[in-house]
């Protein structure tokens, strides 16, 4: 939000004036900032990420982590050619290192420090950094702070019997609060999985089941390899595309609207015909 110095005084006066109502509760304190919007002294994007911190607070890690089924993880017997292959293949910056099983996390393994490496034997214990351990009730706000203070990016989420339970990064906290911002229409928050806007294109979740999608679009994937349209595009690029990526797949362009380093989200989704003939 741009504030022009010589106006702040005055803006911050007349934001004050609206917040010496005194909230009572969260919810009062809510409808002052969307006032607030309302006589433009906060901008959508101020507002969306204002409502996001104050909703870190009420969030729980388990409600947001990387669930142990998805989490990627290099193993203490891998091959140095395996674990460089599997940085590059995935372009993440760390992974948490097991020993035989999910539930024995021994570090973790940065990949700046694997580029260190010379040419003597590698020994991967060498190179391990200590793991966090939270569990899975923390809530966001308070895994921020501590975030910030370690100047870790990455905790172990464990369950109440000390098992492994997901994985969590900065990133995904941080997206909690900043993340709609990229979703005007708060379409990721909605029931249905698949909406025609008003630019002839379709917002499509990357969770939507392919043969739902091929029942509304007339087309023929196949649900053999993969059963969501996220999982189609995975296959098709053999890695997680970035935001705004294109992809053309039987005369269809999907669009990534939405994805982070380790998920897709959210997808644009029109004929290709139609997207040349409107470029």
């Amino acid at each position: 939000m741009d504030i022009n110095p010589s106006t702040r005084p005055k803006f911050f006066e007349r934001l004050s004036s609206i917040l010496l109502r005194k909230p009572e509760d969260r919810e009062q304190l809510i409808q002052l900032l969307h006032s607030a919007h309302e006589r433009k002294l906060l901008d959508a994007d101020a507002l969306s990420i204002t409502e996001g911190a104050l909703a870190a607070s009420e969030i729980s890690v388990r409600d947001v982590m990387v669930p142990r089924a998805q989490m990627q993880v290099i193993d203490i017997g891998a091959p140095l050619e395996a674990i460089v292959a599997q940085f590059n293949h995935t372009a993440h910056s760390r992974f948490p290192v097991v020993d035989g099983s999910r539930d024995n996390v021994i570090g973790l393994l940065l990949a700046k420090d694997l580029l260190r490496h010379g040419k003597e034997k590698f020994n991967l214990r060498d190179w391990l950094r200590p793991a966090v351990f939270i569990p899975e009730s923390k809530r966001l706000n308070v895994l921020l702070r501590e975030f910030r203070v370690s100047r870790n990016h990455m905790a172990v989420v464990v369950d109440e019997y000390a098992g492994v339970c997901g994985l969590i990064t900065i990133e995904d906290v941080l997206e909690q609060i900043v993340g709609d911002i990229e979703d005007e229409y708060d379409f990721d928050e909605a029931d249905d999985n698949i909406r025609l806007d008003q630019t002839g294109r379709y917002r499509v979740k990357a969770q939507t089941p392919i043969g739902d999608f091929n029942a509304l679009l007339g087309t023929h994937f196949s649900d053999e390899g993969c059963h969501t349209v996220g999982g189609l595009v995975l296959n098709h690029l053999g890695r997680v595309p970035k935001r705004s990526e294109l992809v053309e797949l039987e005369g269809l362009r999907f669009q990534v609207l939405r994805a982070d380093g380790r998920r897709l989200y959210t997808l644009f989704v029109s004929r290709a015909q139609d997207a040349d003939g409107a470029a």
